[in-house]
């Protein structure tokens, strides 16, 4: 039965978890106004804070992940990397791969009758984020396993106190991942930059342990988020007979509004930290000024009824076209940090669930198991089983 709050229908999956689970740090300003949120996103006097940044040592720009930038050292690296996100990038580029993806995965789910969700959906994210990376010496399906289990023993890591035997076994991983994945990549790339992140980290004389540190954060940013995505957006449909027919007999256009619309209820990362180098807009409210860090609640920016309308807690398609706004809210952020690969996140899911919804006989054996990842701020969605007619 679906909750009632005050009145409003509340869909979300994920709110008891991330309500039992997500804290601010100690003495940092919690922000959980839309309005103040973007505004303290779009300024120039924020700058990244957690995930590790205080930690980060930014003196030489050129050679940090460009995550933990800020200012003109910032706005240099995502120019050059804008390329690689375009429209045309998209259609032109990663288009092809995420159609082919597809259509290999869910053959093999076909021929099986039963796969893993989150498994097959990983894979898509994988050979897609490699493309972009230019992580491609190496088929996506055999380098899944190894970036799946590096990052659950390096995010783990990050999450608790790491002991001796976490350390050495994530130690383990990335090398591995190194000598099996990244060193052949770097080394064609030697042979013949493409136009991938990898080619330029060469150009700027990025070191091996460089190399595999921007793989590392490409691979977070692009695989983990967009697999926790596209397994969210596929329970919601599986649980509402409704919502699925309308997104398969949607064109493009309204498929979109529909995922924006589940991502804005169940952001991949709730919280978003940064520190104010000086007074923020108004906006912001007379308690937040210079030299203070903040934590703005996706969850609750996004839900906030004075930007997105009445009944906050509903998945509405047609709510951001109402209103004229963006339909997934902040849950890419804003400003200058917000998510490159927004585009290539939206159209991979879109096009993953389009094919598999079409899939005869299509069901949903078990629901996912739901966890909460500390060192990112977000749910995770494991074992969730689905079953179809064998070919």
């Amino acid at each position: 039965m679906v909750p009632i709050i005050d009145g409003n229908q509340d869909e979300r999956k994920s709110a008891g978890l991330a309500a039992r689970h997500l804290a601010v740090d100690p003495g940092m300003r919690r922000v959980d106004s839309f309005t103040a949120a973007r505004d303290i996103l779009r300024s120039p006097a924020a700058r990244q804070d957690g995930a590790g940044a205080a930690y980060v040592d930014v003196g030489d720009p050129e050679h940090v992940p460009v995550f933990y930038l800020d200012g003109e050292a910032h706005r240099k690296r995502r120019s050059a990397i804008a390329g690689l996100f375009t429209p045309k990038a998209v259609a032109n580029r990663y288009r092809r791969i995420m159609e082919q993806t597809t259509e290999g995965l869910l053959a093999r789910f076909r021929a099986r009758g039963e796969a893993r969700l989150d498994e097959i959906s990983f894979e898509l994210a994988v050979a897609v984020a490699a493309e972009i990376v230019g992580l491609t010496e190496k088929p996506a399906h055999r380098m899944a396993p190894r970036i799946a289990v590096l990052l659950d023993s390096t995010l783990g890591s990050v999450s608790g106190k790491p002991g001796l035997v976490l350390k050495a076994k994530s130690a383990f991983h990335a090398l591995r991942f190194y000598l099996m994945d990244v060193r052949p990549a770097v080394r064609a790339r030697r042979m013949a930059r493409g136009d991938d992140i990898i080619s330029q980290t060469l150009d700027k004389g990025y070191s091996g342990r460089a190399i595999l540190i921007e793989c590392m954060t490409y691979a977070t940013a692009g695989m983990v988020t967009t697999r926790e995505f596209i397994v969210m957006a596929a329970w919601h449909l599986f649980d509402r007979p409704d919502l699925r027919a309308q997104f398969v007999n949607a064109d493009e256009a309204g498929q979109f509004e529909i995922l924006e619309e589940i991502l804005r209820l169940e952001p991949v990362a709730a919280m978003i930290q940064r520190r104010m180098e000086a007074d923020p807009p108004s906006s912001c409210g007379a308690a937040v000024a210079a030299g203070e860090r903040v934590a703005i609640d996706i969850r609750a920016v996004n839900t906030d009824e004075a930007a997105v309308g009445a009944c906050p807690y509903r998945i509405d398609p047609a709510r951001a076209r109402q209103r004229r706004q963006g339909g997934a809210s902040l849950s890419f952020g804003d400003g200058p940090h917000t998510c490159p690969g927004r585009q290539v996140a939206l159209h991979e899911t879109r096009v993953f669930l389009d094919r598999l919804f079409r899939t005869p006989g299509l069901r949903l054996l078990r629901v996912p198991d739901m966890s909460w990842n500390p060192a990112l701020m977000s749910y995770e969605l494991r074992d969730a089983r689905i079953a179809c007619d064998r070919a």
